[in-house]
């Protein structure tokens, strides 16, 4: 897990350097909180406020005796404000939204990757301000722990390939299922447009298609559901 829950997991997780990024309740005036605020600026690491209910939902369930309510929380084991050169350089899986053009989409996909342990999620289509924020609030703010990025497709596989990176993408002309592809070691993960699906680029680049099996009359699954499944194997395999 990418999470700390509880102050005093916080505060171990801030002095062990193993923190990037701290979620505290606001307007909690509990005095412990100030001793998380004066890590965080000696350790510079960011802090972001949410409600009572933000950190509910975003806190995994209590456990060996923690109090049911979590007041802060700490992100460990993933940087969620690199650029996107460090993204590549520091290898993982990455998943590429390959022409998606609707915000909610957008935000669902981004909240699975985050949540299914990815490290970044690329986005070709490069939004607005107004239309980056409705991704924003899809995502139910995952975009504060996991980088995102809005650029072109060419160069997202330019630095895959230069990365070392495979490229496997998900597409109804796929050979393979799912739990037959190789979803181990640096990959970029590529799902396609509501519509139009992925791009001729990006399949004339893929190391591997996989097509999710389908046996009912409508012949494809919605966006996020699609994604689920591959995160959820990709899980299965990287354990």
């Amino acid at each position: 897990m990418l999470q700390r829950r509880g102050i005093k997991a916080v505060i171990s997780a801030l002095e062990n350097d193993e923190a990037t990024l701290v979620l505290l309740e606001r307007g909690n005036e509990d005095p412990k909180l100030d001793l998380i605020r004066k890590l965080c600026d000696e350790k510079n690491v960011k802090i972001e406020e949410g409600s009572q209910t933000d950190i509910w939902r975003m806190s995994t369930p209590a456990k060996n005796g923690e109090p049911e309510h979590a007041i802060a929380l700490a992100l460990v084991g993933r940087q969620p404000n690199l650029s996107l050169i460090d993204v590549f350089g520091n290898g993982g899986l990455i998943w590429l939204l390959d022409g998606v053009q609707y915000a909610t989409n957008m935000g669902f996909c981004i909240r699975t990757a985050e949540v299914s342990g990815a490290d970044a999620v690329l986005i070709s289509n490069k939004m607005n301000h107004a239309e980056r924020s409705a991704v924003k609030g899809s995502s139910m703010k995952a975009t504060r722990f996991i980088p995102v990025h809005y650029t072109d497709t060419e160069e997202i596989l330019k630095l895959a390939r230069e990365n070392g990176f495979r490229i496997v993408v998900a597409e109804d002309v796929g050979t393979m299922l799912p739990w037959e592809a190789n979803l181990v070691g640096d990959i970029l993960i590529v799902v396609g447009a509501e519509r139009d699906g992925v791009s001729q680029e990006t399949l004339d680049a893929a190391d591997e298609i996989v097509r999710l099996p389908m046996n009912g009359f409508i012949p494809s699954y919605n966006l996020q559901v699609a994604m689920s499944c591959l995160a959820i194997e990709a899980i299965r395999q990287r354990q």
